[in-house]
């Protein structure tokens, strides 16, 4: 017998496009694979995150919007699921700074009024956690039927350091697109990059990319390869934008022009679409990932550069501790332009080395593919979706009593 999707429906909680962050893009591509495996015994709606009044238009698969900076807002969400008889599960893909209070805690008022099985994806799992954190990630995690990271270092530290049962916490690696590799000349021909030795750093600016870093490493990179020209691709976070403006991007434009290097980097100010942003990822001849938060437990940008096939230098945060070894790329310290020149200086004299970098990124990227990630995904949540949907017995825990030990 053939199950009703319309009577199966899973509700994801996250910020979602129009949107432009990092989460929202996840989920979109998450919501994307998900839609397209055959014969799926559920679908997929979204509740789409916004802070105060908001003017976006939402695409038909948003089903509800909740004002994260409104409290009473949680509990009326919840209650309008449990009396929606087709939402059988919800998602939430999890960052800090998505729901309101210092570590997100508003988040406890929707999970304790909710009555549906609840899984959640950790963007980000914060190492050792102070009383206040470990509490409220702790009550977030009991309310949860299952959880989901996407690092082996997430998991151990949710383990070792928040005490969450390691049957509990699934390892799901952060998706990345399908590329059909192109001929690297004809794509720099195309963006006018002939002759050119192409170093790229990606994402919505702001300055946790410590994109100085790689700007001051170039004047001593640039003497012996003066073909060099780095591009930092993508707008200002719009969350910078709205509370800083263009500060930290003027301050990258001019140490360029301190430096003399106006010829050898090139701002790319735009939100750019999949297709031509895994172009300029493949025309890339070194990757450089500069973060200064060590904290940073998983990075989308990280992910799409290996899946192009860039040998990547990374600062040392776990995703790129776990991904990188000697034969997929070059780890560097925080903060540490010098280092940056050696693995640079390294990786450019040796051809042959870029190329054997290139293709182990390739080949370890394959299990991170969406196709891929979207079966892991499935495979868990019918887990869940089995169970009955309106009957649960949650630890029995109370709001009121997870603030008075987080304080």
């Amino acid at each position: 017998m053939k199950t009703n999707n319309a009577l199966n429906q899973i509700l994801i909680l996250s910020s979602y496009p129009p949107r432009q962050c990092g989460i929202a893009t996840y989920s979109k591509d998450l919501v994307d694979a998900l839609s397209t495996k055959k014969n799926s015994s559920f679908s997929v709606a979204i509740c789409a995150l916004e802070k105060g009044k908001y003017e976006r238009d939402y695409p038909a698969e948003v089903k509800y919007v909740l004002d994260t900076s409104k409290t009473e807002e949680y509990i009326q969400l919840a209650n309008k699921i449990n009396n929606d008889v087709t939402i059988k599960m919800v998602f939430i893909q999890h960052e800090f700074g998505l729901f309101m209070g210092e570590y997100g805690e508003t988040l406890l008022y929707f999970l304790y009024a909710l009555k549906k099985p609840t899984v959640i994806t950790f963007h980000t799992v914060l190492p050792n956690p102070g009383e206040r954190l470990k509490a409220i990630l702790k009550g977030i995690t009991d309310a949860a039927d299952t959880v989901i990271v996407m690092t082996k270092s997430s998991k151990e530290i949710l383990e070792k350091e928040y005490q969450i049962a390691p049957s509990k916490i699934n390892i799901i690696p952060h998706g990345t697109h399908p590329v059909k590799h192109k001929n690297k000349l004809k794509l720099k021909e195309k963006y006018n990059c002939e002759g050119r030795t192409v170093l790229s750093t990606f994402g919505l600016i702001n300055a946790n990319k410590n994109i100085e870093t790689a700007i001051e490493a170039l004047p001593k990179v640039v003497q012996k390869f003066p073909d060099v020209l780095y591009l930092i691709i993508g707008k200002t976070h719009p969350e910078v934008l709205k509370n800083e403006g263009e500060v930290y991007r003027e301050e990258l434009e001019k140490k360029v022009q301190k430096l003399g290097l106006s010829k050898h980097v090139r701002f790319i100010n735009q939100y750019v679409e999949i297709s031509e942003l895994l172009d300029l990822l493949q025309m890339t001849d070194v990757y450089l990932f500069t973060s200064k938060d060590e904290n940073q437990a998983v990075s989308g940008t990280f992910a799409y550069a290996m899946s192009c096939g860039c040998p990547i230098i990374s600062t040392k945060i776990p995703h790129a501790k776990e991904m990188l070894s000697s034969d997929t790329g070059i780890l560097v310290d925080f903060q540490q332009p010098d280092q940056l020149v050696n693995g640079l200086l390294k990786l450019l004299s040796d051809n042959q080395l870029r190329n054997s970098m290139s293709k182990k990124a390739i080949e370890k990227s394959k299990v991170s593919e969406w196709k891929n990630v979207a079966i892991q995904h499935a495979v868990l949540l019918h887990k869940y979706l089995s169970y009955n949907s309106f009957v649960l017995n949650f630890t029995k825990i109370s709001v009121k009593y997870l603030y008075r030990l987080a304080n």
